[in-house]
């Protein structure tokens, strides 16, 4: 089939039949036509895929999912990543199968994979690439199930049992999702005393010692240590500039999360992600942009991350797994 502009769409299926009905002919179409194809699926539809296409699937990137799906953000960056690496100057087409995993997500983790699902449409909007989304109706909850029509323009086959008739535009999706993050507990709650540290314009480094002391107390890898210390010093460089040049971090854990919180009380403006995309940093920024980086950078990061910005004041929390 040929088609135009970013096409985004959603496969339910309830059979390896109807997996492989959904997803062989588009894999050959795109080969076809000469699109780069790669399928991020689990492990066992990756064998089922690669069996149906035969000869054919040497020409596909294979990657299971449970190695890509990992965290929102960052699994929004790979996509990026692979897709600018492969356009060609803009004028080739990829065409993804990718299929989230949801098996063992908190209610938590299970809003930011659906609002991913949903600035999926934003990040691509401008490309001309096609992501196909399947979506196994044997095992997934009727919640995922419903949001995958909330979450993609289209369904398939696109027929009047499957239509996509229930689509929500990505703002007023994103705003549901905020405010559930409002009425609803996240992973996890900060205790009654949590750690605090206050930092102020030049003054930083406090923060960026207790966030090294503290990784280390949660013996958290090198690796993770640096990635939660570049992370919180992202933010704590956003809430000096935008939040009148002071805040407070605050610091806590269970036995899954660490958690790194970063407040402010306000500068009299929006913070600069807010005010000049509207995603609070979700959706990756123009590489040329002179600014508009530190969100998504801290989002690359770490593991998952919320964030309320406004002229008011603003809180970031950054979340790592243990």
């Amino acid at each position: 089939m040929k088609r135009t502009g970013f096409v985004h769409q959603a496969l339910r299926y309830s059979s390896d039949e109807e997996f492989l009905s959904g997803t062989v002919g588009f894999v050959r179409d795109g080969l076809t036509a000469g699109d780069a194809v790669l399928a991020v699926v689990r492990g066992d539809n990756l064998a089922l895929l690669r069996d149906a296409l035969g000869g054919a699937a040497r020409d596909v990137d294979f990657v299971d999912a449970l190695d890509w799906y990992h965290y929102p953000s960052r699994t929004l960056g790979r996509y990026n990543a692979y897709c600018t690496e492969r356009e060609e100057g803009g004028d080739r087409r990829v065409r993804v199968i990718g299929e989230p995993v949801w098996t063992g997500r908190t209610a938590f983790e299970t809003r930011e994979w659906t609002r991913y699902e949903s600035l999926i449409n934003v990040a691509f909007a401008a490309s001309g690439h096609w992501v196909l989304c399947p979506y196994d109706a044997r095992v997934l909850p009727a919640g995922v199930l419903a949001d995958a029509r909330r979450t993609h323009p289209e369904m398939v086959p696109g027929d009047g049992s499957a239509d996509g008739g229930r689509y929500a535009d990505p703002p007023a999706f994103y705003a549901e999702c905020d405010e559930l993050a409002r009425t609803s507990p996240e992973t996890p709650a900060p205790p009654h005393a949590p750690r605090t540290v206050p930092f102020t314009r030049g003054e930083s480094v406090a923060a960026r010692i207790a966030v090294a002391e503290y990784a280390r107390r949660c013996r958290l890898t090198d690796d993770r240590a640096r990635d939660m210390a570049a992370a919180v010093h992202e933010a704590v460089v956003n809430a000096v500039r935008f939040g009148g040049g002071r805040g407070v971090l605050r610091l806590w854990s269970d036995a899954d999360w660490v958690v790194c919180e970063i407040a402010d009380s306000g500068g009299g403006r929006p913070a600069v992600e807010a005010r000049d995309t509207g995603y609070l940093g979700h959706v990756p920024p123009d590489p040329r942009a002179a600014k508009g980086q530190g969100l998504w950078v801290v989002r690359q990061l770490s593991d998952l991350v919320t964030a309320h910005l406004g002229a008011d004041g603003s809180t970031v929390r950054v979340h790592f797994r243990r």
